[in-house]
């Protein structure tokens, strides 16, 4: 008995390190694909309203960043248009896929100015397409994603004139006067002054 507790323990000891072992195809691989964020994670995208433009932000996770040329934004409901994205100037990365390009880290945000023809009566939805990369060697697919942007602050509500509630008060007892006066379109007899 006093034998066996020395070898099963260095066999728990082998089946450990064997367990945390990298198989053969991995071995000189710094990371693998469980490594990597989840694309929606690494850049999350949101959208807001502001007056007549749509504002695309991206915020983007340490060790990860977006390609300018990769970014477009474009309408997705009906009677809604939208222009050219505007961007800030990005960052200059030598690709050896695609050359020297433009990226951004951290966050950016996107503008366009936007036009309904429906007067509101759909949900404003845009689509935003992006691609990037991790430092670490992964370069994702493009995504594609529809957003609903939402309204930003709204500004100060504009300031009402003192009188501005007794005109409508006045103009409502007006109204309802000219309607007894007349009590549906029959005349009243009045005395002659």
């Amino acid at each position: 008995m006093p034998m066996r507790m020395p070898v099963l323990a260095l066999l728990l000891l082998g089946l450990a390190g064997v367990a945390s072992a990298k198989p053969w195809w991995m071995r000189g691989v710094e990371s693998n694909e469980n490594d990597f964020l989840d694309p929606n994670v690494a850049f999350r995208a949101s959208a807001a309203v502001d007056g007549n433009l749509v504002r695309v932000r991206w915020v983007i996770a340490d060790g990860y960043y977006l390609y300018r040329q990769k970014i477009n934004i474009q309408a997705e409901s009906p009677d809604l248009e939208v222009t050219a994205p505007a961007l800030p100037p990005g960052a200059l990365k030598t690709d050896p896929y695609l050359g020297t390009q433009e990226i951004y880290r951290q966050q950016v945000e996107a503008t366009v100015t936007y036009t309904r023809f429906d007067a509101g009566a759909h949900p404003m939805e845009i689509k935003v397409t992006y691609q990037g990369c991790a430092d670490a060697g992964l370069c994702y697919p493009p995504i594609t994603k529809v957003l609903l942007p939402g309204r930003s602050a709204p500004a100060a509500a504009p300031a009402q004139h003192p009188w501005e509630g007794v005109a409508i008060l006045a103009g409502g007892f007006a109204f309802l006067f000219a309607g007894l006066l007349l009590r549906k379109g029959r005349n009243l007899d009045l005395p002659a002054a």
